[in-house]
């Protein structure tokens, strides 16, 4: 009985590590985050509260019964059925592996003075300060080991990129332009923390590489200012800002002085920032999108003018969204002030594809699908509706609304969304409430659980419709 004791310890040990590591790795490694910014709270109690409790309250054969009759089988059900679940990463397994190491530690002790009851909290409290200082090390060596590669590259220019959204859109179209005169690498997906942008430049940076582009995103103040030190970039832009994240910043001010960080690169030539960001005027600074003027928007592409040196200019790009005009702005003046003639822009321009899952529309089986599940702010999540409107058919929206956003934020959205689509299918909790109470004219489909949207589509749309995939969140939100 004693050994099954210990094994049942180490098996309930392991269970809860898993489930902590998870919500550590989606939270950024933030414990503080896990705790009080967790969107579903009720996981907690399920998953990790309850079987703590009855470990202490019942007697080990009725807590084994549920642990292993009750508990395992929802566990594996809840890890089956998440749409992010943990990815094995090398700081995942030093977790479980000293978590493991811990657990034989203390349930040999616990055997050895005949109580195992006291074992969960000192081993799961144990591996966590024993793993994040030794996170902490492994960091500052890694992150000195990037710094230095960086060192090693004689003729690399680097172009840092923040933005409360939209970042990503513009990585990738300065990408695409650039790439027609210079050896240019971006970083990969959307990367943006300090950890991803060190492995990016250990692992993966080529040396070949004349040109680096790279996202800054931030959760908290300071976040981009270190950044900024790491990458000490030449050009920087700050594109839109607004109140995306605003439950970690509180204020649009702090948003704002958060983003401006990117300003102290000891090698900045030139940085390019958008009108919503209150700076003086500096010879080194140049605001946009001033002298912008839209001229045409819809399901072919955007058309737009700028006055670039005195001279109005004429471009094209068959990309979606009215929006994408202001960070193709960015782009021209960037690849112009590094020496790109505005003919060979306008041509990079008259070729770009769209960002994969930003405004990127195809045809399946005879329906109109319009992916824009990586926008998750208002402005973007706004256009996508209006050009939904240009439609002739049937319009479907699946959206869990703004997330990380105001609740007036999603009121305007739901607004929106009554005036354009016939059938609305809302997944996820977050905003849920807002949304149904909001949207009035239109057919509302509230999915419980984003695995029964496959199902939900297929009964609910049919040939000639459009359907737009309006932002998306994982199910733990």
């Amino acid at each position: 009985m004693e050994y099954f004791e210990i094994f049942t310890n180490i098996a309930l040990l392991m269970a809860l590590g898993w489930y902590l590591i998870t919500n550590l790795q989606w939270y950024n490694y933030k414990l503080e985050r896990v705790i009080l910014k967790h969107h579903k709270q009720q996981w907690h109690i399920i998953y990790f509260v309850t079987p703590i409790a009855l470990f202490y309250l019942l007697d080990f054969l009725y807590f084994a019964v549920y642990f292993y009759f009750l508990h395992l089988t929802a566990f594996y059900l809840w890890n089956k059925n998440l749409s992010k679940g943990l990815v094995i990463t090398s700081r995942v397994k030093r977790f479980l592996g000293i978590l493991l190491g811990v657990s034989f530690i203390v349930d040999g002790l616990c055997f050895l003075n005949g109580d195992c009851h006291f074992g969960v909290f000192i081993v799961l409290l144990a591996t966590y300060a024993i793993t994040t200082a030794m996170e902490k090390i492994f960091f500052i060596s890694y992150k000195h080991k990037a710094k230095q590669r960086l060192k090693q590259f004689n003729n690399l220019t680097t172009v840092a990129i923040t933005a409360s959204y939209g970042k990503t859109s513009i990585k990738n179209y300065l990408y695409q332009v650039l790439r027609k005169n210079f050896v240019v690498y971006m970083t990969p997906r959307s990367v943006n923390t300090i950890g991803g942008l060190c492995k990016d430049v250990n692992d993966d940076l080529p040396f070949d590489t004349e040109v680096y582009i790279a996202e800054a995103g931030a959760r908290e103040k300071g976040d981009i200012e270190e950044i900024t030190m790491f990458l000490e970039p030449e050009y920087i832009i700050i594109g839109s800002v607004g109140e995306q994240h605003i439950e970690y910043f509180k204020t649009l001010d702090n948003i704002i002085h958060t983003k401006m960080e990117i300003l102290k690169s000891p090698k900045l030539i030139h940085g390019f920032v958008h009108d919503s960001v209150p700076l003086l005027e500096y010879p080194t600074i140049t605001k946009f999108p001033q002298n912008l003027f839209i001229t045409k928007s819809d399901l072919n592409g955007i058309w737009f003018d700028i006055e670039i040196d005195g001279k109005v200019e004429h471009f094209h790009a068959p990309v979606l969204g009215s929006f994408n005009a202001i960070n193709l702005t960015a782009v021209i003046l960037v690849a112009h002030k590094l020496g790109m003639d505005i003919e060979e822009i306008k041509v990079a321009l008259h070729n770009l594809k769209a960002v994969e899952h930003r405004l990127h529309i195809t045809k399946i089986n005879g329906k109109v699908i319009l992916d824009d599940s990586f926008n998750g702010n208002l402005e973007g999540m706004l256009e996508a509706v209006k050009i939904s409107s240009t439609y002739e058919g049937r319009k479907v929206i699946i959206t869990p609304g703004i997330v990380e956003s105001t609740d007036e934020a999603n009121i305007k959205l739901a607004k929106a969304i009554d005036e354009v689509f016939d059938i609305a299918i809302i997944t996820g909790t977050i905003n849920q409430q807002v949304l149904v109470n909001n949207i009035r004219k239109a057919n509302v489909i509230v999915l419980k659980d984003k695995s029964d949207m496959e199902v939900s589509l297929l009964e609910n749309t049919k040939i000639g419709d459009l359907i737009l995939f309006a932002n998306d969140a994982p199910n733990f939100i």
